[in-house]
């Protein structure tokens, strides 16, 4: 790579990671104030944002896929009651999948000790003993994001750690991602 693609890279790593400051003090900032304390509360935060409510959703969701401070079930209950079944969904899968790449990213380019900065380190220890006991992590990997209740984030965040192929993780993202959440929307979509 020349000299101005390096330079290049720099500058677009840095103006990411100003934008990803001022977007998680923006959320940590909302937190503190109580406006993710339940779904009920975050639904209404999202509604106070009018026509750019599915913004709204969708970035609290980015956010929370790879700085986990509120339920990602908050997001599913809000935007299904906001938005309807599947523009909610659409908002959650955008959400989540750009968190997901950029959790993949960020520990690819910093490391772990940024990663224990972000996740506690018993449930990072957790994830890592749990994926490297299995034969095949790609495999594992696609099970965990296709299925609730897996540690997604700090998966994520193994991934890039272990230098996964880009390719392979974005595609697993795309392919697992959007059943788990689907599945959420609808039955959040039958409460409300």
């Amino acid at each position: 790579m020349d000299q101005r693609a390096k330079k290049l890279k720099r500058l677009f790593l840095s103006i990411f990671l100003v934008l990803l400051l001022f977007a998680s003090v923006f959320l940590v900032v909302a937190f503190f104030r109580g406006r993710f304390g339940s779904s009920e509360d975050l639904r209404n935060y999202v509604a106070s944002f009018g026509t750019a409510g599915p913004l709204v959703l969708t970035a609290i969701q980015t956010m929370q896929a790879f700085l986990p401070i509120i339920p990602s079930m908050f997001g599913f209950a809000a935007g299904t009651a906001l938005f309807g079944v599947w523009a909610g969904f659409l908002c959650n899968y955008i959400g989540i999948s750009l968190g997901s790449v950029i959790a993949y990213l960020l520990a690819r380019n910093f490391g772990v000790d940024f990663i224990l900065e972000i996740l506690p380190e018993k449930k990072y220890n957790a994830a890592v003993q749990w994926a490297t006991s299995k034969k095949s992590y790609l495999l594992v990997f696609f099970l965990s994001i296709l299925l609730p209740l897996a540690p997604d984030v700090a998966l994520c965040y193994f991934s890039g750690l272990i230098q996964m192929p880009f390719k392979k993780y974005v595609l697993v993202i795309i392919i697992a991602k959007p059943w788990c959440i689907l599945a959420y929307s609808l039955l959040f979509g039958h409460l409300f």
